[in-house]
């Protein structure tokens, strides 16, 4: 299974969050703060699929299987089981994210294949964070493919080599108009 080396997460839809011309990126639609619509999230399936853009939607698998959204993302704080992986259809993917060892273990439970490690760099949201060490010692040993998320910003992006993950995510990062996300700048293996 392929995956997008670019995560960028958004709580509207609006295509002008989409202002970089980043190739192989997948979209997470996450607002726990208003209620769902079904006719937005059918628009911006439809502007992804044209612009060749994975999109995902956050803690809702049934309305993500319905609509044939490209799969569901998980958040930290969901520990509910995740239903049974025959009933998915094909190249459906299970993303999650997690901050520690214990949050690692509940995602490979609940069936994930990418986990979002976080936060990886300091952030306005929290004083704690992995840095590259502890991000790599969590990862260490473990047959799931992790991304890293939180605090990322154009300073501290060649780090990410360091890292051992399959791919990058942001929200502000990919929000601007120019930077270094091309297929040269990382080489991921998936």
């Amino acid at each position: 299974m392929k995956i997008p080396q670019f995560f960028q997460f958004i709580d509207s839809f609006d295509a002008n969050l989409i202002k970089n011309k980043i190739k192989n990126l997948g979209i997470i639609y996450r607002n726990y703060e208003k209620s769902i619509n079904i006719e937005e999230i059918t628009k911006f399936k439809k502007f992804c699929k044209k612009k060749r853009i994975k999109f995902y939607i956050s803690n809702n698998i049934n309305l993500a299987l319905k609509l044939k959204i490209d799969g569901v993302y998980i958040p930290a704080f969901n520990k509910t089981s995740i239903i049974n992986k025959e009933k998915l259809i094909k190249n459906f993917v299970i993303l999650g994210s997690a901050h520690n060892k214990i949050e690692i273990n509940k995602k490979i439970k609940q069936g994930c294949e990418i986990i979002f490690l976080a936060p990886l760099f300091q952030t306005n949201k929290s004083k704690k964070f992995l840095d590259i060490c502890k991000f790599n010692l969590l990862t260490l040993n473990k047959k799931i493919r992790f991304v890293a998320l939180g605090g990322i910003n154009f300073n501290n992006i060649q780090k990410i080599k360091l890292l051992n993950v399959v791919s990058v995510s942001g929200i502000k990062i990919f929000q601007k108009k120019t930077g270094p996300f091309t297929g040269r700048f990382f080489k991921f293996s998936n």
